[in-house]
């Protein structure tokens, strides 16, 4: 299994980080992927497979920490790229709500 759960919505507050200007003063660190639960059941393939998709984007996935669990918010595409690669971590910023 690459990741903790599939979850298919946002099941912490809304935290008001939206553009990656609002993510930018949360630090990075590395993060397994068997920790994660995502927050979305689907992905385009073309934002997979692009090399180029971060581009416009920040660097590091988005996660937010809620009660002892980590949901990767934006950046599956990142995450299964990593688990292709047979990377088990991946870089975030994680957002420690409480």
């Amino acid at each position: 299994m690459i990741f903790k759960a599939i979850g298919d919505t946002r099941p912490y507050p809304d935290h008001g980080h939206v553009s990656a200007r609002d993510w930018s003063d949360v630090p990075p660190r590395q993060v397994r992927l068997q920790e994660l639960i995502t927050t979305k059941t689907t992905l385009d393939l073309g934002m997979l497979l692009s090399e180029d998709s971060t581009f416009y984007g920040d660097l590091f996935a988005h996660v937010v920490e809620w009660k002892g669990d980590l949901y990767l918010e934006d950046g599956l595409h990142r995450a299964l790229r990593a688990a292709l690669q047979q990377r088990p971590t991946l870089h975030a910023r994680v957002l420690v709500l409480h």
